[in-house]
């Protein structure tokens, strides 16, 4: 099983928008970043799983157009930025299908640290708008590969 964490693409400032929603710049770092695994990453996803907030799921939507996830996108409030990791770990373990969670810092950080048994040692930077593939070889995750918005042309 792989499974997928990406840190939402940059949002609008709360001052300009209360929502903060996706900026100009999060939408074209995030179109580039999905267009790139497309054509080049084999990302093959049974699900996108993303936070209630707009940023999440706008980022959602760009890469499930691009990844064509066959069970679609799913919305789940335990993702928000300070929900507690161990729920999300606990589902991740019985989960069987290859799957892509679109969240938030300090979340998603929090979740991998656990997933590769460093509990709240940072073992990872997310960028936004970035993926970060783990693999789960036997009982145990893996880090297979990250690639950020800055690093694609």
């Amino acid at each position: 099983m792989k499974l997928y964490l990406v840190q939402h693409a940059k949002s609008k400032p709360k001052e300009d928008d209360p929502r903060r929603s996706l900026s100009p710049e999060g939408y074209e770092d995030i179109k580039r970043i999905a267009g790139f695994a497309q054509q080049y990453l084999s990302i093959n996803i049974q699900q996108i799983i993303h936070s209630t907030k707009p940023r999440a799921k706008q980022t959602a939507e760009v890469l499930a157009r691009h990844l064509n996830p066959i069970q679609g996108l799913q919305e789940d409030e335990n993702l928000e930025p300070l929900t507690a990791p161990e729920i999300w770990r606990t589902r991740i373990h019985e989960m069987k299908k290859n799957v892509l969670i679109v969240g938030h810092l300090p979340h998603l950080s929090k979740l991998t640290s656990l997933l590769l048994r460093k509990i709240d040692y940072k073992i990872i930077s997310f960028k936004m708008g970035g993926i970060l593939c783990l693999e789960k070889e036997n009982m145990d995750w893996v880090i297979r590969w990250k690639i950020d918005p800055d690093m694609v042309p």
